[in-house]
């Protein structure tokens, strides 16, 4: 048996620079975090996903990800795989593309391939723009439509606190979120060439060069989440972020102390959050 971890992931900086046909061309800076969802895979005659969540089981990235890498390859061998669920799927922070980056990966060794990694992130990019990021993981500069990811020294040590608020699943949701965005909307990248200046001095992205072009329509777009900003303000968070598209709110510091500190007074709350760490490369 092959066990893995699948990271989430923040956005620290995400800008559309513009749209080619019906795909918004990107550029962002992501950050994998240690909250991880785990899998499990053993060789087996046919393709089989087990998943403790019913609503995960039908069109699975893990299974998408299984037959493609299985008919790309002609292979023969099979694959049974149990998926642990512990990040919070639908809310911005790539649960599922990170189960598929982790399913390439793992088969790649368990069926023994030997896929060089270009090979792997090329595979990704058919599964959704999220999961070529997750074959590198770490701190990474992501462009075109997601298919471009340059890894980036990693983020020094860094706490998230992140806040998941009730608010009810929509199918669809990036997709739709992409879809109220104009060329208003639009930036030239200024956000993260600022950001990879801090991040090449071995410093951390300040609060003031945080951008996510999905706060321009996520607060209209699920409705009653600015409530949930209000409570982190509230709480005294440095700041407060959009998870991708969302609806996760995030903050970060640079000391575990005071990070835990915000985490339970949420906790207190009966809030759903979580509390994770940057993970390097």
């Amino acid at each position: 048996m092959l066990t893995v971890y699948a990271p989430a992931k923040i956005n620290l900086v995400l800008e559309v620079l513009g749209k080619d046909n019906d795909y918004h061309r990107i550029s962002s800076i992501v950050q994998s975090i240690d909250l991880c969802d785990v899998l499990k895979f053993q060789l087996d005659e046919g393709i089989c996903l087990e998943c403790a969540e019913p609503n995960l089981k039908h069109d699975n990235l893990v299974t998408r990800a299984t037959i493609l890498l299985k008919e790309s390859t002609k292979g023969t061998l099979g694959a049974r795989v149990e998926l642990r669920k512990h990040i919070p799927w639908g809310v911005g922070l790539g649960g599922g593309s990170s189960d598929a980056a982790a399913t390439l990966l793992a088969l790649n060794e368990l069926w023994g391939l030997k896929l060089p990694l270009s090979e792997l992130v090329s595979l990704a990019s058919k599964l959704g723009s999220d999961v070529p990021f997750f074959v590198h993981k770490g701190t990474a500069l992501v462009g075109g439509e997601g298919e471009k990811v340059t890894p980036l020294p990693s983020l020094p040590a860094t706490w998230f606190v992140l806040l998941v608020p009730p608010l009810p699943k929509i199918l669809g949701k990036t997709k739709q979120m992409y879809g109220r965005l104009n060329a208003a909307h639009y930036t030239e990248g200024q956000f993260v060439q600022a950001a990879l200046t801090s991040l090449k001095r071995g410093k951390t992205i300040d609060c003031s060069l945080m951008f996510n072009v999905f706060e321009k329509v996520a607060f209209d777009f699920f409705p009653g989440l600015g409530k949930y900003r209000k409570i982190l303000e509230e709480s005294r968070a440095p700041g407060v972020y959009l998870a991708g598209s969302g609806p996760c709110l995030f903050t970060f510091f640079s000391g575990k102390e005071k990070a835990r500190e915000l985490f339970s007074h949420l906790k207190k709350q009966r809030l759903e959050c979580y509390l994770a760490s940057s993970l390097p490369r």
